[in-house]
């Protein structure tokens, strides 16, 4: 039973995770045999004043 946990920053859309967790899924299903119906898959959003690169709040970057 495959456990996946994608973090990402938030902003995309439903439909995009919808075909985010469908590859995930299928992946899973292609190259490890697992059964679709026993793979997880979680999506963490994270807002870009929670993450950092190098030192640096993306927040900060972007602005």
């Amino acid at each position: 039973m495959p456990f996946v946990n994608v973090k990402m920053l938030d902003g995309r859309t439903s439909d995009q995770k919808r075909e985010l967790v469908k590859a995930i899924t299928d992946a899973l299903e292609d190259i490890c045999g697992a059964k679709p119906s026993g793979t997880m898959v979680v999506i963490e959003e994270v807002t870009c004043d929670h993450w950092a690169v190098g030192g640096e709040l993306i927040s900060d970057r972007d602005a």
